[in-house]
């Protein structure tokens, strides 16, 4: 009997086969439950779903959430966290506030000190997680506390910015051409996009070139994925997870910004409970807990899909804000789990009885 050397082999015909990553497989699932989510939306509330505005509030409401998930998911890709990015908002929007007010401050000014505290915060909690290898939980739980507390020594009352060159950036929109919707005498109204969401976008572009196609970025799954195997590979881990923190803390500065761009306020409930919509939606766009698997337009796609459940529990009359909580809680268990299973399964973890 005579082979065919022409016809592949079992094991050649698997190998064509490119099996797809966890990372790219949890990023289908958010971008698709996010689609049928905002579809079903669409189709039984109708109403402002309808209305391009409301979907692009989405992003003009959430553009620092956006920025500072970024930042929790370069933290959680490697393996680690970081709970302080809600205070370090809140404290960059107080410290801009004032600096611009009662300093005589200019904009770039405030800008670069938007900076220098997120950049400060990252370097300090680089240097204890890194290289002190204390808990991250603990050392950003500790700045956390500390950014929260400087905010309040900055100032105790809250304050409004009046700056009049900041204030025409805050009030400065692009309008989208050909997008609009008709308000009731029939006149056309274009949707239009803050400036901070220019911004936002551009960090999820740059953190998704930074973790494909950069060594960076491939040394914070391997890390993440399993540090020992990484250090074996010959991967300065220590000077890795460093940079991640640092990132993370520079993006919470570059989020603050956005935030005050939005609100053009300083207060110390500034971005309250912001850390753990950040970790949900990194969660909810296939970040694992444990590192290695993540992908930052996940990420956004995690925090859209969050911020529309709890239109969706607005539209259904539950406007308490404890109905909120619990859907969100709800949906971060159910993506948990979805996450565990479709990793066990992929991984032969789930045997046939």
């Amino acid at each position: 009997m005579q082979n065919n050397q022409n016809q592949p082999t079992e094991y050649q015909r698997v190998s064509l086969r490119e099996p797809i990553s966890n990372t790219s497989l949890l990023l289908i699932i958010t971008v698709c439950t996010f689609i049928g989510m905002y579809g079903t939306a669409m189709s039984v509330w109708g109403g402002g779903f309808l209305n391009p505005q409301q979907f692009l509030d989405l992003f003009n409401n959430n553009s620092f959430l956006i920025v500072v998930s970024c930042g929790l998911t370069i933290v959680m890709i490697a393996g680690g966290i970081d709970i302080s990015v809600g205070g370090i908002t809140a404290l960059v929007t107080m410290a801009c506030v004032v600096y611009l007010d009662d300093k005589g401050g200019s904009v770039a000014g405030s800008m670069a000190l938007a900076l220098g505290i997120g950049t400060a915060f990252g370097l300090v909690q680089g240097v204890l997680v890194s290289y002190l290898e204390i808990q991250p939980f603990i050392v950003s739980l500790a700045g956390m506390f500390f950014a929260r507390g400087m905010t309040t020594i900055v100032s105790v009352a809250p304050r409004t910015a009046e700056h009049e060159l900041f204030l025409t950036f805050k009030e400065f929109r692009i309008v989208i051409p050909g997008i609009g919707s008709y308000g009731k005498t029939g006149n056309f109204i274009p949707a239009r996009i803050e400036l901070g969401v220019v911004i936002a976008i551009a960090v999820v572009i740059l953190v998704f070139f930074m973790l494909k196609w950069t060594r960076f970025g491939r040394n914070l799954y391997a890390i993440g994925g399993n540090s020992q195997s990484a250090r074996m590979l010959g991967i300065n881990v220590k000077r890795t997870r460093f940079f991640s923190y640092l990132l993370c803390g520079v993006l919470s500065g570059i989020g603050g910004y956005v935030y005050l761009l939005h609100t053009g306020a300083g207060n110390a409930g500034n971005a309250s409970a912001a850390e753990m919509q950040a970790i949900a939606s990194a969660i909810i766009g296939g970040t694992l807990l444990t590192g290695g698997v993540g992908n930052v337009i996940g990420t956004l796609f995690g925090v859209l899909s969050l911020k529309t459940i709890n239109n969706i529990v607005i539209a259904s009359g539950l406007r308490e804000p404890y109905w909120q909580s619990i859907t969100t809680g709800l949906m971060l268990c159910f993506f948990i789990l979805l996450q565990s299973v479709i990793l066990r399964i992929r991984e032969g973890g789930l045997k046939r009885d």
